[in-house]
């Protein structure tokens, strides 16, 4: 079924990194926006989204850190 996803755990990094590509479509929209009309209020908007993109950065962090399994080592033979 298209547009059709399982659900996810709140830990889920997808969550994350779907929320991270809306702020990135936002930005886009921020950046045409400003590029028509030069806003102060954009700007600031333009900031927020910047500065929720690097809080989501920090929780891709965490969040791949307790999904994904320890490197495995590899002794060449």
């Amino acid at each position: 079924m298209a547009g059709y996803s399982l659900p996810t755990g709140e830990d889920d990094p997808i969550n994350v990194v779907r929320t991270i590509g809306r702020l990135a479509q936002m930005l886009l929209e921020l950046r045409d926006e400003y590029v028509d009309g030069r806003r102060l209020d954009t700007l600031d908007q333009i900031e927020r989204r910047l500065d929720e993109i690097a809080r989501l950065h920090g929780q891709l962090t965490a969040v791949r850190q307790s999904h994904d399994p320890p490197a495995a080592t590899h002794t060449p033979t």
